[in-house]
């Protein structure tokens, strides 16, 4: 029986409230119903595909190792819950053992609905899972960040309450759903926007060794993930912060559509890019002036 642990989490008592403009919390269990046999072949080699990348990443950087317990970070958008689902499927087949725990926090959105439909998917499982009230996304669209960017100090906020509950539910790593096209925006993003090449790593180790950070979908197309969460009837829930769509990150995704429309192996090409560098070709770093 799934083991639910629920509770209640805020950046402060004295911080002014803002109402942000909501929409509703929904949820919904894919929408594919195309069952013929023609359509079950395509899920059946889209989900070989996927879990094929998975395990690549999983053998090449080393995601998962015998004794592992993972956190599993659970958003209820379709990266997230195709992560989790082929976790599962993994801990099931793997000939070592370790241990999985998807974590779901609500940022403030009033999403309860998301938050009961979540619970009930957990407890199909039959893993032990966490889930946890806050009130950043309030604080971060606050009057205490004004004229500040939302997104960072959410994001930073989460994955501070995230590290810090590694070490209260005894896990070793955690496990990130960001998927191939997020890597190639962030290197973009960090390009464009800080001045330096670098993006997010298949893993990453934190704080001395104490946590390390795992992504195994690190290898996967954004397209691909959602049409297979989409056919395996996942409960993928509506991102319900207001400011998704004027982040930068959000731009940087509109430029790199547009040249991938332009050719259909860019993105194949960025990717091996990322993954291969040739640093005797890149400039040596300068000193500071």
């Amino acid at each position: 029986m799934a083991q639910k642990y629920i509770r209640k989490a805020t950046v402060s008592s004295r911080f002014t409230s803002h109402r942000l403009p909501l929409r509703n919390s929904n949820c919904f269990f894919g929408t594919d119903t195309n069952n013929n046999e023609q359509a079950q072949r395509k899920v059946g080699y889209l989900k070989k595909e996927i879990n094929r990348k998975i395990g690549k990443a999983i053998h090449r950087f080393g995601l998962i190792e015998r004794g592992d317990s993972i956190m599993v970070a659970v958003s209820g958008g379709a990266d997230s819950l195709t992560m989790l689902y082929f976790l599962h499927q993994w801990k099931k087949k793997a000939p070592i053992d370790f241990e999985i725990m998807p974590v779901f926090m609500e940022m403030g959105y009033n999403g309860k609905r998301i938050s009961r439909v979540l619970q009930g998917y957990f407890q199909s499982l039959e893993l032990p899972f966490y889930m946890e009230e806050t009130d950043y996304a309030l604080y971060a669209h606050g009057s205490a960040n004004r004229g500040k960017s939302p997104c960072f100090l959410c994001s930073w906020k989460r994955r501070k309450r995230l590290f810090q509950l590694t070490q209260i539910l005894g896990c070793n790593k955690i496990a990130f759903g960001h998927n191939l096209d997020d890597v190639i925006e962030t290197f973009f993003l960090n390009m464009f926007y800080s001045g330096e090449m670098s993006t997010m790593l298949p893993r990453q180790e934190m704080f001395n060794g104490l946590l390390t950070i795992v992504r195994p979908i690190v290898l996967v197309e954004k397209d691909k993930i959602k049409r297979l969460a989409n056919k395996l009837g996942l409960p993928i829930c509506e991102n319900l912060c207001p400011s998704a769509s004027k982040s930068k990150r959000n731009k940087v995704r509109q430029i790199l559509s547009n040249i991938y429309r332009q050719d259909k192996k860019i993105k194949g090409n960025v990717a091996r890019a990322l993954f291969n560098p040739r640093p005797e070709y890149l400039p040596e770093k300068l000193p500071p002036p």
